[in-house]
Order: C-alpha cells, then structure tokens, then sequence
C-alpha cells in the first residue's frame, strides 16, 4: 500500500473542537440508532416495502450508513443513477469507508476480507448486509467466494467488488484484476463502474486514505477529526458482458472510473496485475 501525498496541516485546536461534537454525535447514532437498525434487519423489515418498493431493511441500512458518514463530516454526493435490475458493481478503492459510502447509496452484498466480520458495529452491520467475506490466502475460500456471488446474483441480489485487489490512493486508481468479471459472465449480468471520489476544495482528500502500518482504529481516530469533505458516488456507464472477454471488461469499467475521477493515473498501458481474486482483499 502506497503512501498517500501529505494533506496541509490541521491545527490541533480545531481537531479538538471537532472531537468534541462528533464524539457526542457518534455515541448518539449508535447507542440511539443503531437499537433500531437491530430491530429492523430483521424479517419484520424485509418483509416491508417502502412505497418507493425498497424493502424497509435495506433503507435503514442506507440511512445508517449515510448518518455514519455525515458524523464523521462528509457531505454525500450521487452522480448517476444506480442500475435498475441485478448488477455487479465495482469500484475503486482507498479507505474502508468505501463499503460504506456505498452502503448508502445502494444495498448490495460486498465482498470483503474476514477480518471485517471481527471489527466492532461495522463488521456486524456488514453481516447483517450480507457481506461476502473471504480468507486470504485460502485457495478453498477463492473458489466459495466465486460461487457465493455468482449464487446471489442469480438470486437477483446485486454483488459489489473492488478490482484494484486492496486499498490504495485517493488520488490513483491501480489496475484491475480481471479474473473477478467472470462473475458477469457465470451469472449473465451487467458490471456497472462506480468512481467513489473524496474531494476538498476540488482536490482529492488524500488524507481518508490508510497511512503506512496504520490499522483500523487509529484511521477511524484520525477520519474523526479531520476536516469534511465531499464524498462523491458516480454512476457509470453499466457494461454488458461481451466476446472480447473479461480483460476488456476490466479495462473498460477501469477507463471510466479515471475519467470520472478526472485524476492522471495511466490508462491502463500496461498489462493487468496478477489475476488471483485472493490479492482482491488485501490492503
């Protein structure tokens, strides 16, 4: 994992003044909200449909999830409109508020490494949504994680990936595994792009990305504090699975994402990066 490009200092006074209104806000949207998340992904939501026909489980866990983002000071932006029917979403990735982010814009099952499972609230909202978790390094967990989501979109249900294979950079999107879009063609459906984008003063908010040997706890620390800023869900062109195969998926869904990031990361002249859907979850 690279390094992201130092963010301009903050001062530590206004780090303090906000701790001292985000902490209260978060301990509010878990001891308040998060009781009626719990009662409600359960089937007595499921079995409720909005009158917009969302089912009333997965609206809490996208308002939820969009709380948790505006408590941490992020203004939410969509571009684009999510895919109507099953769809195989995949987006870059550089901050564990990812799955997140677009938990509240769309429920879908991601796919994300097991330790998730083990992290406090997070990793039980993330089960509760369905995730798909995967061992790394199992050979056995590969070829499970596979058929799960191949399953669960011929159940119509709609499966999110991140193709880079781990976290990176805000400001850099990493080449794409291709081996994860026979997913599209084992369960005939669409991929559709999805640029997830951290901007502040219309530059890429490079600090939400991990810092070298920085695990969970201390960037949910840091994130705490931080300045807002914008983060954006964009949309994209959705791709049909097609004869040029997956690799020009691949790079047809990455090309996208670039442009809709407007960053200066290489169009892809190069070969794709190892083909293994193990190294899709390491950070």
């Amino acid at each position: 994992m690279s390094t992201p490009s130092a963010a301009p200092p903050d001062p530590a006074l206004l780090r303090a003044l906000r701790y001292g209104y985000r902490l209260p806000m978060l301990l509010w949207h878990l001891v308040v909200h998060l009781p009626i998340v719990v009662v409600l992904l359960t089937p007595i939501g499921a079995a409720i449909k909005l009158g917009s026909g969302e089912r009333l489980d997965h609206w809490i866990v996208r308002w939820w999830q969009g709380g948790l983002m505006r408590v941490f000071g992020f203004r939410l932006k969509r571009v684009g409109i999510p895919r109507n029917g099953t769809t195989f979403f995949v987006a870059n990735h550089c901050s564990w508020l990812d799955i997140t982010l677009m938990h509240s814009q769309r429920s879908l099952s991601f796919v994300a490494k097991a330790e998730i499972a083990r992290w406090p609230v997070i990793g039980w909202l993330a089960s509760r949504a369905g995730t798909i978790y995967h061992q790394r390094g199992s050979n056995a967990s590969l070829a499970r994680v596979a058929e799960v989501m191949v399953g669960r979109l011929k159940q119509g249900i709609d499966v999110g990936a991140f193709p880079e294979g781990g976290t990176g950079q805000v400001d850099h999107v990493r080449t794409f595994h291709a081996r994860i879009f026979q997913t599209c063609y084992d369960a005939q459906v669409p991929a559709q792009p999805v640029a997830l984008r951290y901007v502040r003063d219309q530059r890429p908010a490079v600090e939400v990305a991990f810092r070298d040997q920085e695990n969970f706890f201390a960037n949910f620390l840091r994130l705490l504090g931080n300045r807002g800023c914008d983060a954006e869900v964009h949309f994209l062109e959705p791709i049909e699975p097609n004869p040029d195969g997956r690799r020009k998926m691949s790079e047809l869904a990455r090309r996208q994402i670039i442009a809709a990031l407007a960053f200066t990361t290489p169009d892809a002249a190069g070969e794709l990066a190892s083909d293994e859907l193990d190294a899709l979850l390491d950070k």
